[in-house]
């Protein structure tokens, strides 16, 4: 994605953030490789090309990202917060081996009103995580002659 994507543009804007570069630099990390990274990870990518970078100015580009709705958190148990780009509605598979986080499509129809809420209780935010192994992890050794 460029630097002058508009909708980039008109979410930060529109949170109330200015648009710095350093912001813009954590934003582009992200979407460099869509892996769910930590924020120390996305510290040590932009720092590549932004070493004047810190961690605290991640940490609050992160803040700014998600206010704005342009990256989604992703919390897995006790694990340090990752971060998704993919702002379309998905759920994540964690992998309890090699700890890959990949994005899940739901089904169409599967969203909080699939639940049997107890009554008078109202969304606002709902998360969609499995655990397992994945493909790779799943696959038995095989077997040494």
């Amino acid at each position: 994605m460029s630097s002058d994507d508009p909708t980039y543009d008109e979410s930060v804007a529109q949170g109330g953030f200015r648009l710095t570069r350093q912001r813009r630099e954590v934003y582009d990390a992200l979407l460099d490789v869509r892996d769910h990274p930590t924020a120390s990870e996305i510290f040590l990518r932009a720092k590549h090309r932004m070493p004047s970078i810190s961690l605290a100015t991640v940490y609050n580009s992160l803040e700014a990202l998600v206010s704005s709705g342009l990256v989604k958190q992703v919390n897995l148990d006790r694990a340090p917060t990752r971060y998704c780009p993919n702002t379309k509605e998905h759920g994540h598979f964690f992998c309890e081996k090699c700890h890959e986080v990949q994005d899940i499509e739901l089904l169409p129809g599967q969203s909080p009103q699939s639940f049997i809420l107890p009554q008078g209780c109202v969304v606002t935010h709902h998360e969609v995580s499995l655990k397992g192994l994945c493909q790779k992890c799943a696959q038995p050794a095989p077997l040494l002659s």
